[in-house]
């Protein structure tokens, strides 16, 4: 066995490491989340204290709340699997068993979810700028 190449076993503590790094990158993700989701729900709101300050018709349908807490939502949902997904890892690296990929991607969904809000929010920028 060469030396130079670190072992992966249990009692290497570098693995264990680089699961809870990846555990925080998810966490820090959902923190970003569910702050967008905030400043999301809230613009609503923005919208209907300009339109009332210049005496326009209020256009907004509420769809921003709608959104946001979808987002604040999503980001505890990526919280929870993300800390199921660490805990897995930790339980069949301690029985000294192979990593498997899962059949998911956590990243790939979260992207997918994203894309469609965004799509769902320039719709609504649209709508109620026109």
């Amino acid at each position: 066995m060469d030396p130079t190449v670190p072992s992966t076993s249990s009692g290497d503590p570098r693995v264990r490491f680089a699961a809870e790094r990846t555990l925080l990158a998810w966490v820090r993700t959902g923190i970003a989340l569910m702050g967008f989701g905030f400043v999301v729900a809230r613009f609503g709101w923005f919208l209907r204290e300009l339109a009332a300050r210049d005496d326009e018709p209020i256009r907004a349908n509420g769809w921003s709340l709608v959104i946001g807490v979808g987002l604040i939502v999503l980001a505890g949902v990526v919280n929870v699997a993300a800390g199921i997904e660490y805990k897995r890892f930790l339980s069949r690296f301690d029985r000294g068993e192979a990593y498997q990929v899962p059949n998911w991607s956590m990243a790939i969904i979260l992207a997918f979810l994203l894309a469609v809000a965004g799509i769902v929010m320039a719709g609504y920028l649209i709508a109620v700028s026109t």
